[in-house]
């Protein structure tokens, strides 16, 4: 393979942020998209340059000049593309969340083992070049020994019980687009939680507005979290240590500058701008990994998105939410 062909699976917003960011990968080309609606491909082809629009879902996984899919379809349908395309042969990145139920993105994670196919979550944060340098910071000692996590991320979004955020068969709610960002910064930085606690607030449809989680490790480290989908916030996260602390300046998800606080000495800005949209470091991850032969990103392995998944479902289970899984095949 000397040049990896992608193909875009549920061409929405997202979607059409990420393929812009094509330009900056000259390894990589999109060569196809799929929708349920062929004029939504076909007009999502032509707006981007895309050689083949499809009008379903299997057509695509079936495209034999297709490597790897980008899926960006709504949440609960996540599993039911992931699973079609490792099985036959197609490589992955699966928009975050990878699922709405820790079972189902165990199942994708098993099946890209059995057939030895790449597979990884489209978390974004985890690529940034700020974000990068941060975590050497961290291993470095910079801050001493890291014991704490701290941050927000919130929007005020759309109020309308029909938008969907309200729609638990699209996977709406805080939990799925905004909180698991702070959950996988925290599992990124700390590991996996042995505790989860969390309080939230559900909508009439039986969704997540907003919660806080306060994540919990047996030697004492700790992570405090809050989102919402009402209150527009920051988006800030703080990293304590013995030695100070580091910020990460607003919107932490994908950051240009942190900044260093070291104990008794004056702060330090570090600043790493990201490249396009800032979505061509993890399409590089992927792009690289398959022309190397790898089936899994070091950076975001899959053990990863499976802890973040199970402290999720904790969440859920903890306020009373109850995601609905989207259709078993395409």
């Amino acid at each position: 393979m000397e040049r990896v062909r992608w193909g875009v699976v549920g061409p929405g917003r997202i979607a059409a942020k990420v393929v812009q960011d094509f330009v900056h990968l000259p390894e990589a080309e999109v060569v196809a998209v799929a929708s349920r609606s062929a004029e939504r491909a076909a007009a999502f082809a032509a707006a981007h340059g895309i050689a083949r629009a499809h009008g379903s879902y299997r057509a695509i996984v079936e495209d034999d000049a297709v490597d790897v899919l980008y899926i960006a379809t709504p949440h609960p349908q996540h599993r039911a593309v992931a699973l079609a395309a490792l099985a036959a042969g197609k490589a992955v990145l699966v928009e975050k969340a990878f699922t709405v139920t820790p079972a189902a993105t165990r199942e994708i994670a098993a099946l890209a083992a059995e057939k030895g196919v790449f597979a990884m979550e489209a978390m974004w944060t985890r690529f940034q070049p700020a974000v990068v340098r941060m975590r050497d910071l961290l291993a470095d000692g910079a801050i001493g020994e890291v014991r704490s996590v701290q941050g927000e991320l919130g929007v005020h979004a759309p109020t309308d019980p029909e938008d969907r955020y309200y729609n638990p068969a699209v996977g709406g709610g805080a939990l799925f687009d905004l909180t698991v960002y702070p959950i996988s910064f925290a599992q990124m930085v700390l590991g996996t939680p042995d505790t989860v606690q969390a309080h939230g607030l559900l909508s009439a449809s039986g969704v997540d507005v907003e919660e806080a989680v306060l994540l919990g490790w047996a030697d004492g480290r700790t992570a405090s979290l809050f989102t919402s989908l009402r209150c527009a916030t920051p988006g800030q996260m703080r990293v304590y240590g013995t030695g100070g602390w580091i910020d990460v300046l607003p919107r932490f998800h994908h950051p240009d500058t942190v900044v260093v606080h070291r104990t008794g000495r004056d702060a330090e800005e570090v600043t790493a701008p990201h490249t396009g949209g800032g979505y061509v470091h993890e399409l590089r991850e992927v792009t690289e990994g398959l022309l190397a032969g790898r089936t899994e990103s070091a950076v975001m392995p899959l053990a990863d998105t499976v802890a973040v998944q199970d402290v999720m479902g904790a969440v859920a289970d903890r306020i009373g939410l109850v995601p609905q899984e989207g259709p078993e095949d395409l």
